[in-house]
C-alpha cells in the first residue's frame, strides 16, 4: 500500500467516527502519518476537555483506524 494509499483509507477511518464526534460537538482531524505505522491526529471542540477522550481514542478512533489501515499500530492524539 502506498503512503497515498495509506493516508485515504485513514481519513475514511476518520469519517466514519467523525458524525459520532460531531455529535457531541467535537471533531478530529489528522496531523500526519508517521513511518506509515504511526497516525497523530488532534481532538477538536467538546473532545479536547473531555473525560472520556482516551477511551473514544482507544476505542473509537485507533480500532477503527486499524480496521481500515492494519499496519497502524498507534494512534496519537496531539492536543
Amino acid at each position: 500500500m502506498t503512503s497515498e494509499e495509506l493516508k485515504t483509507n485513514v481519513e475514511k477511518a476518520l469519517d466514519e467516527i467523525r458524525p459520532f464526534l460531531q455529535s457531541d460537538g467535537g471533531d478530529i482531524s489528522l496531523i500526519s502519518i508517521d513511518d506509515n505505522k504511526s497516525v497523530k491526529i488532534r481532538l477538536q471542540g467538546n473532545c479536547v476537555g473531555c473525560s472520556v477522550n482516551q477511551m473514544t481514542l482507544k476505542s473509537g478512533v485507533e480500532m477503527t483506524i486499524k480496521k481500515h489501515a492494519p499496519q497502524i499500530e498507534e494512534v496519537i492524539n496531539l492536543s
